[in-house]
């Protein structure tokens, strides 16, 4: 009977413990509950503490109060100007109105998927109407700003609140990528054949100008040489002439110590001519005069004319 009792007490322990267990919950201070009776809301707990609640016919939903992020899938948008783009972005935001969250979200899964809905109908909407320059580079803050403001114009009865939008990235797709690389590619190699041919052609100008420069400063120089070189000669003519009207005994000395320095080289020189003649005539004169052959009388004949072979001996 003791026993029986013991037994009938450890059960009553129990299930009041079990009952205790579930029928208080706490909400820390990152949280807000929901509490739900058969799957409808009874009441919002905003404030962290202890609270309690029926159990079996009560649960409780918990939601953070931190500011959540959420990544979109990556998107193609087509600017304004044709251009292609994918753009990868996500979202911040906060739950503001637990009950109308679970009311129309239930939990954060499903306010990702509508986020990221929503998210595509406003990129398109701003990015379509917008120049790629300007999506890339330009004005990408202000756009964010944009698509910021629509989303949260379309969430707001969702019980949440979009914090920021922000575009990590924006790029043309891989195709568009490569013909645009292409394009710039192509665009640079023209711009450098016309450089090229620009200083090519200025080269040819600057060669052109200093080989006339050059052909100019040799026929000034010709010029003036020539000139000096004609007055040089008419000087020594004219020193020639002076010197001839001085002195023409030495004058024709002087012709003559030239002609046999000319004449007379150092080489093996050979000479079949008469020694009477005008050429040796300071051979056999000091003062160059010319000794006339001797007579031959009728009886003696005259010396035969060497042949060609004794002429060359």
């Amino acid at each position: 009977m003791r026993n029986a009792a013991f037994v009938v007490f450890i059960i009553i322990v129990g299930g009041a413990a079990f009952i205790a267990y579930n029928a208080y919950f706490i909400v820390h201070q990152t949280q807000t509950a929901l509490v739900l009776e058969f799957g409808d809301p009874t009441r919002v707990i905003t404030k962290p503490g202890l609270y309690w609640k029926t159990p079996v016919v009560q649960t409780v939903e918990f939601f953070d109060k931190r500011i959540l992020d959420v990544e979109i899938v990556e998107k193609e948008v087509t600017a304004s100007d044709q251009k292609r783009l994918k753009v990868d972005a996500f979202a911040r935001y906060k739950i503001v109105d637990p009950l109308q969250f679970f009311k129309t979200l239930t939990d954060e899964a499903g306010a990702h998927a509508r986020i990221d809905n929503v998210m595509d109908a406003a990129m398109r909407s701003v990015l379509g109407g917008t120049p790629f320059i300007d999506v890339v580079k330009v004005k990408r803050e202000e756009l964010m700003r944009q698509i910021a403001e629509r989303v949260n114009g379309e969430v707001k009865n969702f019980g949440i609140e979009i914090v920021d939008v922000r575009i990590k990235r924006a790029d043309l797709p891989e195709a568009n990528s490569q013909a645009i690389y292409e394009r710039m590619k192509t665009e640079r190699e023209r711009e450098a054949a016309e450089i090229r041919a620009e200083g090519s052609e200025q080269a040819k100008r600057i060669k052109a100008t200093a080989d006339r420069g050059v052909t100019v400063t040799i026929a000034d120089a010709n010029r003036d040489s020539e000139s000096l070189r004609g007055e040089g000669d008419a000087e020594r003519n004219r020193i020639y002439a002076e010197a001839f009207g001085k002195d023409p005994d030495f004058f024709a000395f002087y012709r003559s110590m030239q002609a046999y320095e000319e004449g007379l080289k150092s080489s093996d020189t050979r000479m079949v001519i008469s020694p009477n003649t005008e050429f040796f005539q300071y051979f056999n004169s000091p003062n160059g005069k010319m000794f006339a052959p001797p007579q031959r009388g009728p009886s003696v004949p005259a010396p035969a004319a060497p042949t060609s072979s004794q002429a060359a001996r």
